[in-house]
């Protein structure tokens, strides 16, 4: 963008439509289903930019099925994003970190997608300011079938499309829509209240500088863990990383993207399954960065091939940087460092 004002600018409704035109056979139904998520992105950046003014910081009083407490942000992100894309009628489930259940659209605002998604990722560091976002995935229903929760149970290599908004100094929606089809970034632009493509064809690093992990958890790591932690600060190997982890997946998968190295969230002794979601924060996070050019794995496994078994869930994830991934999975596969 050139100049005081853009007379051109390049906004994702423009964008989306743009990659519409390409496909002859497209509906539309794709397009109006993401108009509906970034109109519900932009009414969750408003609350977030001023929550404390409206008294939306602090506890809901409720816990969601994860056992979790839910703050008032978490309520509100969550009950935007069922309204807006039940009434966009464009899908036909729903699937949130929030409801225990999956939510079947009634039938006369039934579409043919299903939608999963994280309404508040990071929803801890609320209080305290630090960036948060919300995640999302989509898929197409296969059948004319009634829907279920069979339709949500999917690889993530069936993804048609997946994004994450960020709520931090500014708000940015990235967005893959579909294989192939490369990685975007478009800023919210406060002023005209529209997306404005920013970062355009996003290619991550082929190898970074930074390794994103909770230390906290280092006593209940695996070996081939430990081992690559110790490798990243090893001074004798080459110069050591540098750690950075926010706490907030969006922010520190956003920082990863850009920057390039690794982020990673494994099992553990506690956690054996690992403790991030599938379908709404793993699947859409590994489809974006594979996109763009890295690498996303359970350590044993590439996420995307996981066919999940129930809604909520849960795997390790190891994502990036080609070079950063492809180390600690060698290490996985080292009987040297297997438990």
């Amino acid at each position: 963008m050139s100049g005081i004002l853009e007379t051109d600018c390049l906004t994702l409704t423009r964008f989306v439509l743009a990659q519409q035109q390409k496909f002859p056979g497209a509906t539309g139904e794709l397009t109006q289903l993401l108009n509906s998520i970034q109109t519900a992105v932009k009414a969750i950046s408003s609350a977030v930019r001023k929550a404390g003014l409206a008294q939306l910081y602090g506890m809901a009083g409720n816990t969601n099925v994860q056992g979790e407490d839910q703050k008032k942000l978490d309520v509100l992100a969550n009950e935007l994003f069922i309204n807006m894309l039940k009434s966009s009628f464009t899908t036909c489930a729903l699937v949130s970190e929030e409801n225990d259940q999956i939510i079947i659209v009634e039938p006369s605002k039934r579409g043919k997608y299903i939608v999963c998604f994280d309404p508040l990722d990071g929803s801890s560091n609320i209080d305290c300011l630090v960036s948060i976002g919300s995640i999302f995935s989509i898929y197409k229903k296969n059948d004319a079938s009634e829907p279920s929760e069979k339709d949500a149970l999917r690889a993530g290599n069936e993804i048609v499309a997946a994004g994450y908004a960020l709520y931090g100094s500014a708000t940015m929606m990235v967005l893959a829509t579909g294989k192939g089809r490369g990685v975007n970034g478009f800023m919210l632009d406060p002023a005209v209240g529209e997306f404005l493509l920013t970062d355009q064809n996003i290619k991550i690093p082929e190898v970074g500088k930074i390794y994103s992990i909770n230390e906290g958890y280092t006593y209940l790591w695996d070996k081939a863990v430990t081992e690559y932690v110790r490798r990243k600060k090893d001074p004798s190997i080459g110069k050591p990383y540098g750690l950075r982890y926010v706490g907030s997946m969006v922010a520190d998968v956003h920082r990863t993207l850009k920057y390039g190295g690794s982020f990673i969230y494994p099992a553990n002794k506690e956690s054996p399954s690992g403790k991030l979601r599938l379908l709404y924060e793993c699947n859409p996070m590994a489809f974006i960065v594979q996109e763009a050019g890295g690498l996303a794995t359970t350590g044993k496994q590439d996420i995307l091939d996981i066919v999940p078994t129930k809604i909520h869930q849960r795997s390790p994830i190891i994502l990036g940087s080609k070079r950063d991934v492809q180390e600690l999975v060698d290490l996985y596969q080292d009987p040297k460092f297997r438990d």
